[in-house]
């Protein structure tokens, strides 16, 4: 993804997609833990966001699987980059996550967030994360509340 806006115009003139490309784009900048981690922002599109994230040497418990918060990790950045795709900040409420197969060192993980509801100022998100074979690992959801300001500053 290289959408570069620093502000967006007055008059709409974006599609729903291409704002969430270019919010996604902000966000992916500024979000120095996603990047730590080496997640790779693969697509978004308004209401949706999909992830993927090498499980690294790193990332391993003491089970030699990887850690349950690596996993919550990748699922929640997915879930913030497709709450946030109507350039509208927005925070989790709440969430939960089902761990449902372990994972090995070097699988890549993919995270895909799908928006289920969006009423108000609150929406419900599914995020199922799946390994390399197409296999689910985990499943989160997460429930979000938009709070004050832009991802990207509106011109007025």
């Amino acid at each position: 993804m290289s959408t570069q806006v620093s502000q967006l115009p007055e008059d709409d003139s974006l599609s729903p997609d291409e704002l969430a490309r270019a919010a996604a784009q902000a966000m992916y900048e500024a979000d120095g833990c996603t990047r730590a981690l080496g997640m790779e922002l693969l697509e978004v599109r308004a209401g949706y966001a999909r992830l993927s994230m090498a499980v690294r040497p790193e990332f391993l418990n003491g089970h030699q699987t990887c850690h349950g918060g690596m996993i919550f990790s990748l699922a929640d950045s997915a879930f913030a980059f497709a709450c946030n795709s109507y350039n509208i900040n927005t925070v989790a409420a709440g969430c939960s996550i089902e761990f449902l197969r372990p994972v090995l060192r070097d699988e890549v993980l993919t995270a895909e967030a799908v928006e289920q509801v969006l009423s108000g100022r609150n929406g419900v998100y599914d995020i199922r994360v799946t390994n390399r074979a197409g296999e689910t690992v985990a499943l989160f959801r997460g429930k979000s509340a938009q709070i004050r300001g832009n991802v990207i500053p509106v011109a007025t």
